[in-house]
């Protein structure tokens, strides 16, 4: 990715598609040029914490949501240290942003860290578009980067694809750190980042649990140092059919029979431990409304998403693993897309949204629940 940081707002800018198709419109953000896997999320709010997620490593986020930017960016919502969406595409950009808590625009912040976008081009065509056709490769060029379209389609060509990319060790951390448990401590949870969001060992914390994050790199010796009553393995980026080091220790974990909870790419790594394959979906699950029902209760839940990879587990009762039985426990209420599973004979269950709530909704909260209960049954 190439950037400069001139002011935006006029500057003429192009988005083009893999396919050829392009949009122009004007840039946002920071000008230059950039590439990705062309994405929409359907949140009408929270882009503050969509940016900042690190699942979004490499891929061009477009928003659904006419307006953005509207209630700027604040120094309290970030999921992480930096903005990690590859590049940006909105609609109608908020001229003047409206929050209490806001200290800059939207606008400013992208250009600052150096994230190209784009403006004022028709989001609801381009998303149908990538509805039709899939997520596929995308430049956005602005400023001098602008050049002839056979040469800019070249140059999106040549971009890497998000199929077969290892990705989660770029965006987790280096070096363990320790988020305590506020109140009383109950446990301790070793949890293994994948490009985990900051809200969720949050989460844990409000529940007694002391938090050990370690690196993606992150040896089941390193695991067990921490003396953990349960295991966690974090959302993150790229394709599970490259992350054979974690399914390595997710299956060390399974054996040991510790309690064990994963969401998004942690339970696509769990799928790959039970020895079920994983594939890529055509468009994928973006957004904080996506309808997804609780087999174990019958209960629908709106939920948050951020996947382009699912499952490919049996829908249709128990399937025995090397581990004993397991079981979809979520379902994608929209295309039955396999969105949990959880074993029957050892303390272990994944999800596949993001139940930590940033940015909304609530109603998966009684995941991190479970996993206290499971923790529970252990010590009991």
């Amino acid at each position: 990715m190439t950037t400069s940081t001139r002011g935006t707002g006029q500057i003429p800018a192009v988005l083009v598609l893999e396919d050829g198709r392009t949009f122009r419109g004007r840039a946002y953000g920071a000008v230059g040029a950039t590439f990705g896997e062309a994405v929409f999320s359907t949140g009408m709010t929270g882009y503050q914490e969509t940016l900042t997620d690190p699942s979004y490593h490499r891929q061009v986020v477009v928003m659904t949501a006419p307006h953005v930017g509207n209630t700027g960016v604040n120094d309290e919502d970030p999921e992480s240290g930096r903005i990690w969406v590859a590049g940006y595409v909105v609609r109608d950009p908020a001229r003047i942003p409206s929050n209490w808590r806001s200290r800059r625009t939207l606008d400013e912040e992208l250009e600052r860290q150096g994230v190209v976008g784009i403006c004022g081009i028709d989001t609801r065509a381009l998303t149908r578009h990538l509805r039709e056709r899939g997520a596929m490769r995308v430049g956005i060029f602005s400023g001098d980067a602008v050049t002839d379209e056979a040469a800019m389609l070249a140059r999106v060509q040549e971009a890497p694809e998000m199929k077969g990319a290892d990705l989660s060790a770029e965006v987790a951390t280096k070096e363990t750190y320790v988020v305590p448990a506020i109140g009383e401590k109950r446990f301790t949870v070793a949890a293994v980042d994948l490009g985990i969001k900051g809200m969720t060992p949050h989460r844990m914390a409000e529940r007694g649990i002391e938090v050990h994050v370690l690196p993606a790199t992150a040896t089941l010796d390193d695991v067990y140092a921490v003396n953990p009553d349960g295991v966690f393995f974090s959302n993150g980026p790229g394709d599970p059919a490259t992350a054979d080091h974690p399914v390595s220790v997710m299956r060390g974990v399974l054996e040991r029979g510790t309690p064990l909870f994963g969401i998004c790419f942690g339970n696509q790594i769990l799928g790959r431990a039970l020895g079920f394959g994983t594939y890529k979906l055509k468009y994928g699950h973006r957004g904080i409304n996506q309808p997804v029902q609780d087999r174990t209760t019958g209960k629908v839940e709106v939920t948050a998403h951020n996947h382009g990879f699912a499952v490919d587990a049996p829908l249709d009762g128990p399937a025995d693993t090397p581990y004993g039985r397991v079981e979809v426990s979520h379902v994608c209420l929209n295309d039955n897309v396999v969105e949990g599973l959880q074993l029957l004979d050892r303390p272990a269950f994944s999800v596949q949204y993001h139940p930590e709530a940033a940015a909304g909704p609530h109603d998966a909260a009684y995941l991190f629940d479970r996993f206290v209960s499971l923790m529970e049954g252990q010590r009991a």
